[in-house]
């Protein structure tokens, strides 16, 4: 089976968030079990061409109502697949940014789904190959599966099926319908678009026309049928929900890998953690300038400084902890200017218990998941995240919210002899809570030590690789394309 993911980011080419993670991991998962997976995405501005030993595919001209573009594919073959990106003056080619401002964006990704079409048959016309399925991501190729459904009278596009993945139900591409006027993309007739006035919504589009549509977490595909965290887009999942599924992401255990790390001082796995995983707390402990102590909690943070990761839940809550509790705290991440600036405040004030590093720094975010005792994650919302799964494989227990994928993976603590749990959650959005709940663990990790070893060992023996996910999507695509034969 040929699956064709079509995605405005993919590691480690572009990454802004976790959607590159997912497009930079699943299809080489997916291969493994015999899927052909291919992606196609933008070739920015600052893609580094000899770096990843890209090369000219074919060139072609592709002509819509605005006028007619010079195209360029340009591939490589990275962990086993390959990769197009396309190159089209203005739209791809001379960003130093992922992102611009709305005005940028919504025509160049109208333009991403547009090509994918077209790269498609190029690819069958030139080589042979040709995609069973379209697997589309979020608002940036929201458009792709209407324009695969007009398609359908085309022989050639009648048994092609369309998917697509929700991994931020908060970012939509609205507005869009004076772009796709202009661009004589003809109207959006589908009866749940028009009830709820959304034919002008790239994210409800994909939604409205796609053949499957699915989320990052199974806890995330029930709350985005609520208004809290559908975003004005509750009803119409709710019209979906015999074809709506959701599926956990996974973590790639080759490269997120405590025993073969080269960025932490020293390798350890879940059978020798107790003796080994120590001798990276106190190299972080040095490399960031605290007193190095193994009887003392380091909390650790690696997050985007963003309201969504409970930033302003926080600042207080650590405020509080290390004025009146024994603990450290060595934190990586940059987002919102003022979260910068108050977590780097907040470091100033306690610099003998607390190291923020503002920016981003992969050995340091590597060495925090390897050396800190408590990880935090208290985000307000979380359709996935990879953040604790991977501090689980390293051995550091999450502290999370109970919501999205942090529900689905973290298992709260039994506050007894560790016989359940893997980490601890709370629930309720207020400061109080996650300062209680870092007391809690606090006093976990000072009273009972035996416990804590017995969930460090039960989370680094979770399996969050993604083969499992990859067999469900196998499952779904199979169905998919069955459907797709008989034209339902």
């Amino acid at each position: 089976m040929n699956v064709l993911f079509v995605s405005a980011e993919a590691v480690p080419f572009a990454k802004t968030g976790g959607l590159a993670d997912v497009v930079g991991s699943l299809p080489k998962a997916l291969r493994q079990q015999g899927i052909d997976a291919r992606v196609i995405m933008p070739f920015y501005g600052f893609l580094d061409y000899h770096r990843y030993n890209l090369s000219h595919l074919f060139s072609f001209q592709f002509s819509r109502p605005v006028g007619t573009a010079d195209v360029h594919v340009h591939t490589t073959i990275y962990d086993g697949v390959p990769f197009y990106f396309i190159q089209a003056w203005p739209h791809f080619g001379i960003e130093n940014e992922v992102y611009g401002g709305w005005d940028w964006d919504v025509p160049r990704f109208l333009f991403l789904s547009q090509i994918a079409m077209a790269v498609a048959w190029e690819l069958k016309v030139r080589t042979g190959w040709f995609p069973d399925i379209f697997h589309v991501h979020d608002w940036h190729t929201g458009l792709l599966p209407f324009l695969v459904e007009i398609s359908r009278g085309d022989p050639n596009w009648t048994h092609v099926g369309t998917m697509l993945t929700i991994h931020n139900m908060a970012y939509q591409g609205e507005y869009v319908g004076g772009w796709c006027y202009r661009l004589g993309i003809p109207g959006r007739q589908q009866p749940d678009l028009l009830y709820q006035d959304k034919t002008d919504n790239l994210l409800a589009m994909s939604i409205a026309y796609a053949d499957i549509v699915t989320t990052v977490s199974p806890h995330y595909a029930v709350e985005i049928q609520y208004p809290h965290m559908g975003y004005g887009l509750d009803g119409l999942i709710r019209t979906r929900l015999s074809d709506l599924h959701g599926i956990l992401n996974g973590i790639d255990y080759e490269s997120v890998n405590p025993d073969t790390d080269p960025a932490i001082a020293v390798n350890y796995n879940a059978d020798n953690f107790a003796e080994r995983r120590p001798h990276n707390k106190r190299e972080l402990q040095t490399n960031v300038h605290l007193p190095v102590r193994d009887d003392v909690m380091v909390i650790g943070l690696v997050s985007r400084l963003e309201w969504q990761k409970g930033i302003d839940l926080i600042l207080p809550a650590l405020h509080r902890m290390l004025g009146d509790s024994d603990v450290q705290f060595v934190g990586l991440g940059s987002g919102s200017p003022h979260y910068n600036y108050e977590m780097a405040r907040m470091a100033e004030r306690f610099p003998w218990r607390a190291h923020m590093h503002i920016g981003y720094h992969g050995e340091l975010a590597q060495r925090i998941y390897a050396g800190c005792d408590l990880f935090l994650m208290p985000s307000y919302f979380e359709p996935c995240g990879i953040g604790q799964m991977i501090a689980m494989r390293y051995g550091a227990l999450p502290l999370v919210r109970e919501t999205g994928g942090l529900a689905d993976t973290v298992a709260n603590y039994d506050a007894g002899p560790a016989d359940v749990g893997t980490g601890f959650v709370f629930n309720w959005t207020e400061t109080d809570a996650l300062y209680n709940t870092l007391r809690w663990a606090m006093d976990t990790f000072q009273q009972r030590r035996d416990a804590w070893q017995r969930m460090q060992a039960r989370s680094m023996q979770t399996d969050f690789s993604w083969a499992k996910s990859a067999r469900q999507y196998i499952d779904l695509y199979e169905q998919l394309n069955q459907r797709r034969e008989i034209g339902t």
